[in-house]
């Protein structure tokens, strides 16, 4: 991979922690002021439910910036884009797909074959 893929990869990735840190700040802001008393348990229990459900989708936003992170390093450290299991380079068509990938295609799938065989 040349040094302008490797750049172009940096912007999307802090594009994708920069507009995932903006959601979360939006959610804050939006669970602070909300502040409404419901009088049908039904109301209230789909405002819990929306609520938890919003939790959940911050918690994985969490684990991605984690990965952003990880991808930026491997970037700064100049092993981004190389599988971590074969060596070989992970394609371009992949890293666009899912840019904080570690694994090759043939490497996600026999990890996967792997988990599933063992049931981890």
């Amino acid at each position: 991979m040349n040094q302008a893929d490797i750049e172009a990869f940096r912007e999307i990735l802090k594009k994708m922690r920069q507009e995932i840190l903006e959601q979360g700040e939006d959610t804050l802001e939006d669970m602070t002021e909300e502040r409404e008393i419901y009088a049908d348990p039904a109301d209230r229990a789909s405002a819990e439910s929306d609520r938890a459900f919003t939790l959940r989708l911050r918690d994985r936003d969490r684990k991605l910036i984690r990965k952003i992170d990880e991808a930026l390093d491997r970037i700064e450290e100049g092993s981004y884009g190389i599988c971590e299991d074969c060596g070989e380079d992970i394609s371009r068509a992949r890293l666009k797909a899912r840019p904080v990938t570690t694994l090759r295609i043939k490497c996600k799938s026999r990890q996967e074959q792997k988990e599933a065989l063992h049931g981890d």
